[in-house]
């Protein structure tokens, strides 16, 4: 009833900028938290960069400074500003939302995950 759509990966050199985007559709009563998460192989799941509701952002302490998250609540989209580049952001990133169906259900979605990958 819901699906998180990515878009924005790719490769890009070291020093670079790319932007995720991820748009949610479906049966949405409303979002609250969203968020973009990434996997490298083997390792567990972290958190770069989270939204609430409320526009208040949270960011890993390896991307502050570098990354930007923003929302655009009409559209029900989320965003990830990527600058400055380093080889080690290469990884799967991952889109997370935290969302009210029509039923009246809350539950975590998350996105097919999009490749980004930094080398020169």
């Amino acid at each position: 009833q819901v699906q998180l759509v990515e878009s924005g990966g790719g490769l890009v050199q070291p020093g670079g900028s790319l932007r995720l985007s991820c748009a949610a559709s479906g049966s949405i009563l409303q979002i609250y938290g969203m968020g973009w998460y990434r996997q490298a192989p083997g390792k567990q799941r972290e958190l770069v960069a989270g939204i609430t509701d409320g526009g208040i952002t949270n960011y890993a302490d390896s991307v502050k400074g570098r990354f930007t998250i923003s929302r655009d609540n009409a559209k029900n989209m989320v965003y990830l500003q990527m600058n400055s580049l380093k080889p080690e952001d290469t990884t799967v990133y991952f889109c997370n939302a935290d969302i009210k169906i029509r039923s009246g259900w809350r539950y975590t979605y998350w996105g097919q995950g999009t490749q980004v990958t930094v080398s020169s």
